[in-house]
């Protein structure tokens, strides 16, 4: 019987152990660094889920770290009051470090730009961009091999994009 209350108890200190409750409309449901190999291309995506209302003509705008140390690569959405989830994704992105956090910086702003909320996340690769291609490994919407990887006498080439700095 004691260890039943003793559970009984502990149960709503457990409950209290999740994680903050974001004030404002959206929180942060998920992030991840997305390799398609198919096309040789890279993108860091975080996705938001509604928890409150928001304004039709509202917008949130992200500003993802670059991995080529750049300008960060921003990318903006327009948000529709029945939508529950947002998808926040970059353009392809080149020179991705296995483990390194890059920060991700997000603002949900009114139509008329009052400032709604600000959320911070971190996105890590659990690889390098070295496990891509150079090149898309088929082209066209018949997904033909792409020649520059498969070359006319049989060989193949698979080599990474060389042109990122030394980390």
């Amino acid at each position: 019987m004691k260890p039943l209350v003793a559970i009984a108890l502990a149960l709503p200190l457990l409950a209290a152990c999740q994680r903050e409750k974001t004030t404002g409309p959206y929180e942060i449901s998920g992030r991840l660094v997305a390799f398609n190999y198919r096309i040789a291309r890279a993108t860091f995506l975080v996705t938001l889920r509604k928890i409150g209302p928001v304004e039709d003509g509202a917008t949130v705008t992200a500003a993802f770290d670059n991995p080529t140390q750049g300008a960060p690569v921003m990318v903006d959405r327009k948000v529709f009051p029945n939508q529950d989830q947002l998808s926040l994704e970059t353009e392809p992105l080149h020179c991705i470090v296995k483990d390194k956090p890059y920060d991700v910086s997000i603002r949900v702003t009114a139509r008329n730009g009052d400032l709604l909320q600000t959320l911070a996340t971190t996105v890590v690769s659990s690889q390098d961009q070295t496990v891509l291609p150079a090149e898309p490994l088929v082209i066209g919407p018949l997904y033909d091999p792409n020649p520059k990887v498969f070359k006319p006498d049989g060989s193949r080439d698979f080599s990474p994009e060389k042109s990122c700095p030394e980390t």
